[in-house]
């Protein structure tokens, strides 16, 4: 499943983009799922050019957008309901299963600005901590969150930074492409103030981001 050299695998949680980014309300339900399966394909490469990810198990309860990824290298399992939370932790039992020495990393999947570089210091950190997280740009939200398997406790959701900071050490230092999440137009015109990856870009020459 996972063969690539690394002590970390990616936990990436991915929405049918049919029914993602619901608060960019003005745009076209075609314009939304475009861009939200553009966000989850940029994510997918930035981690897998990220020095020490072995590989990307997305979780998804859409089979289709889920082969599109694996195409692009990542490894997949079916969403098996319940929330985020659950199948993040489905998800890291399934590739304990098949490689208990690697490390869960659970990141989001609307980070159409990651950039390696960010994504390894955030690594860097974890190799040295039981648990910890990256907080996201608006202060309240989680956009990574790593632990051992065995004290893996994901709580992404509301006010998941104040959770997650309960037991979890937070990631230092600017890495301003790992918190910049894409919930809104305003979020995402930050995040192309950053600097999106290729399949967003295309994305976004066909959506007009007119209004918010």
């Amino acid at each position: 499943m996972v063969s690539r050299p690394g002590g970390f695998v990616i936990l990436l949680p991915v929405k049918s983009p049919g029914t993602a980014k619901s608060r960019m309300a003005t745009l076209s339900d075609t314009d939304r799922g475009l861009l939200a399966g553009a966000f989850a394909t940029d994510a997918v490469d930035a981690c897998l050019q990220t020095p020490g990810v072995a590989g990307v198990l997305v979780v998804s309860d859409d089979a289709g957008f889920a082969a599109t990824l694996a195409d692009r290298g990542a490894t997949t399992c079916a969403d098996p309901g319940g929330g985020l939370n659950a199948a993040l932790r489905h998800a890291a039992t399934v590739i304990h299963d098949e490689r208990p020495d690697l490390r869960p990393v659970a990141l989001c999947a609307d980070l159409p600005a990651l950039a390696p570089i960010d994504l390894a210091a955030a690594l860097e950190f974890a190799a040295t901590t039981t648990a910890c997280f990256v907080r996201d740009a608006d202060g309240t939200g989680t956009t990574f969150y790593s632990a051992g398997y065995d004290d893996f406790d994901p709580r992404f959701g509301p006010e998941s930074a104040q959770r997650h900071g309960s037991d979890a050490q937070e990631v230092p230092g600017a890495v301003p492409t790992l918190r910049r999440d894409v919930d809104d137009l305003a979020d995402l015109r930050d995040a192309v103030t950053l600097g999106v990856g290729p399949a967003t870009a295309r994305a976004l020459a066909v959506v007009q981001l007119t209004r918010d």
